[in-house]
């Protein structure tokens, strides 16, 4: 194989929310840089469609795992299942639209569990029982919203997503004594199934193109690209660091 200093060859990725958007994306386009993927997602025939788009040209082995990780014994299932990896993705969450007035304590609690204490914990208990290797890394898919872009209505959203922010930071700093980086991805609109919206028109929705730069939203293929950067060898002096990915939609 020719010199690529982004390949993903022999090394074995673990990715969260692999059965739609960005996950998928990242799982498909991993396994095409030569990586073995662990996909894991609730939805059943939703990852298993992933998994049937993974390259084995290389002849990688990868492995399945249905999850739900809001519930601790299919998370130890899935902490097993693993067994040690080379990386990290944690992409799995969901979305909400509500304005601050009727974000009642519920709205919050819900959201954060599936964006942020969920996918957390899976990276505490796989950092505490050392199966994440020396040099491994760590990518966190955050988001624009609540980090760069602060729009009405996404307030619960936005502030999950913050708070992955921070913790990444955090980690970064406690990881690199083990060598493991840890870094976050922040994309502005992509067109995923997460930004289906009852609340906005078309009309809306072309309102808003018009306030990116590049006057497109981004596809989900175009994050990956930047996490597999994060992943490889390329990046092994980056750590702490979140990648903003958004058309420019975040210029001031």
């Amino acid at each position: 194989m020719s010199y690529n200093p982004f390949s993903l060859a022999g090394k074995t990725i673990l990715v969260t929310g692999a059965s739609s958007g960005i996950g998928r994306a990242t799982a498909i386009e991993c396994a095409k840089m030569g990586a073995n993927l662990i996909i894991t997602a609730r939805n059943e025939e939703r990852l298993n469609e992933t998994f049937v788009h993974l390259d084995v040209k290389n002849g990688q082995v990868h492995k399945a795992v249905i999850a739900d990780l809001r519930e601790v014994e299919q998370l130890e299932n899935l902490i097993f299942e693993s067994g040690e990896i080379d990386g990290l993705v944690l992409s799995s969450g969901k979305g909400l639209t509500l304005p601050f007035q009727f974000s009642s304590r519920d709205k919050f609690d819900d959201i954060f569990e599936t964006n942020f204490y969920a996918p957390i914990e899976l990276m505490r208990l796989l950092y505490k029982k050392r199966q994440i290797n020396k040099k491994g890394a760590v990518v966190i898919v955050s988001s624009t919203g609540g980090t760069e872009i602060f729009s009405n209505g996404y307030c619960v959203y936005g502030a999950s997503k913050a708070a992955l922010n921070s913790i990444m930071k955090f980690c970064a700093k406690e990881f690199a004594s083990k060598k493991i980086r840890v870094n976050s991805v922040c994309p502005g609109r992509v067109d995923t199934p997460l930004i289906s919206n009852r609340f906005l028109s078309e009309e809306d929705v072309e309102r808003d193109i018009e306030q990116y730069p590049m006057k497109r939203y981004g596809k989900p293929e175009e994050v990956a690209f930047a996490i597999i950067y994060l992943l490889s060898d390329a990046s092994a002096w980056v750590t702490g660091t979140n990648l903003v990915i958004d058309g420019g939609r975040s210029l001031k």
